[in-house]
């Protein structure tokens, strides 16, 4: 089946792009939940695995930094299938590491191939008229969100099938490495599930080539072009970092927030993703809003959202309320956390789309690798702030980073949106400039 753009260009369904990018990004999300069952093999304090969400984090920036200008490059569908398979492979590494380090550096790697999804991402807005960008991004966000979030549920239940083998101790005996060690079939199940869709993507995705004849050294440099030149790119790079942060604040703690005050596994924090999966159906809708009400609005909303989020975890743990409205409090905090990050991420991107249409790889790569540092550095002071003190620790930093977004937000540009019509002559001379 042949799918065409408004240019004529050959292109892959919306739908599709959303699912590539849920299958790419979730990669990167199964350790969370499972950040407890990893400790016990290895035998290590929470202090030093939580290093493997943010060592996830920061490969994932790198890939970002290294791989994604490769899009503006290369021919993508081929460029996204040789990503897919080395997602496999570092899947398949990942599940067999013998030591912690090992995790640790798998998890980089995995990270870094997996940066595959914001490949997958620019895409979407070459398929709509600049009117509607917002609605394309916001839909392909919303497949994203949901990769985020149903990771996090499908690794902390696949986690629990060696549970089922207990009882057959002739297959499989109660000491085997396979049964006591489940948080490996998590990734080795990923991995089959990345091969099958690899099949699917060579199938349903057109070549794609790039649209712009540059070396990957141009590219590499015109990042600092773009980042120099481009104010709102910047100011969009910091809040979406802050924010971020704020987000993988809480979903690194929250396996031992569960462990430690209620004795809750895997299962239970993962199934969290489930309920802030509601969260992602907000993208489209915001993808709208920032076609009709302009992006500063979106922003506005989405960064109160947080804040207010935030409020009901932390009153959640301080008010002595009994178990069930504690975790009342908490599921209701987690659907707003999601919706507030997909608000402001939606309106982010649609800003940084509509200023240089020739270059959104590039767009993207410096704003995801902004990004992403953001969510490592988030990871690292949760993990520090939850062993100093605790959850009041972690919703206290988050708090004051989702302040900071709300200051820069406040202090930041007022010019018209990027995909107003008064705006292409200077897209045009910015396009020249890195063209040069």
């Amino acid at each position: 089946m042949s799918f065409k753009s408004q240019s004529g260009t050959p292109r892959a369904p919306l739908n599709f792009l959303g699912l590539a990018c849920a299958i790419g990004v979730s990669t990167i999300y199964f350790n969370q939940p499972l950040l407890v069952d990893m400790g016990k093999t290895y035998g290590a304090p929470a202090g030093r695995v939580m290093f493997v969400s943010g060592a996830t984090q920061v490969g994932y920036a790198l890939g970002l930094l290294l791989f994604v200008p490769l899009g503006d490059v290369m021919e993508r569908r081929g460029l996204m299938m040789r990503m897919y398979g080395a997602v496999i492979v570092a899947l398949l590494l990942v599940s067999l590491a013998p030591t912690l380090a090992w995790l640790i550096a798998g998890s980089v790697v995995l990270g870094m191939v997996a940066s595959v999804t914001h490949i997958v991402l620019p895409i979407a807005p070459d398929l709509v008229s600049n009117r509607e960008r917002g609605r394309a991004i916001g839909k392909v966000m919303m497949g994203l969100l949901l990769g985020i979030l149903l990771a996090r549920t499908f690794a902390g239940w696949v986690s629990k099938l060696p549970a089922l083998f207990v009882h057959a101790p002739r297959v499989f005996p109660p000491g085997a490495f396979w049964v006591t060690e489940g948080w490996r079939y998590v990734f080795v199940i990923a991995a089959v599930i990345n091969a099958v869709f690899l099949v699917v993507l060579g199938r349903r995705m057109p070549k794609l080539p790039p649209k712009q004849n540059l070396s990957y050294g141009d590219a590499m440099r015109s990042l600092w072009t773009l980042f120099r030149t481009q104010p709102l790119l910047r100011e969009s790079s910091l809040i979406g970092a802050l924010v971020f942060a704020s987000f993988s604040c809480f979903w690194t703690t929250l396996a031992y927030l569960l462990s430690s005050h209620y004795g809750l596994g895997a299962g239970v924090a993962g199934s969290f993703g489930l309920v802030g999966a509601a969260g992602a159906l907000v993208a489209p809708i915001g993808g709208r809003w920032t076609d009709h009400h302009g992006t500063r609005w979106v922003l506005t909303a989405g960064i109160s959202t947080l804040a207010i989020s935030y409020v009901l975890l932390w009153m959640g743990e301080r008010s002595g309320l009994s178990f069930a409205a504690h975790i009342a409090m908490l599921l209701v905090g987690v659907i707003l956390l999601d919706i507030g990050a997909q608000l402001t991420q939606v309106a982010n991107q649609t800003r940084i789309f509509g200023l240089v249409s020739s270059a959104r790889s590039r767009l993207n790569t410096v704003y995801m690798t902004i990004y992403f540092a953001g969510a490592a550095c988030g990871s690292v002071l949760s993990t520090i702030a939850w062993e100093r003190w605790k959850w009041n620790g972690v919703c206290g930093m988050a708090l004051g980073l989702i302040a900071v977004a709300g200051l820069r937000h406040a202090l930041g540009s007022r010019v018209p949106e990027p995909f107003n019509p008064d705006s292409r002559s200077e897209q045009s001379s910015i396009e020249t400039a890195l063209e040069v």
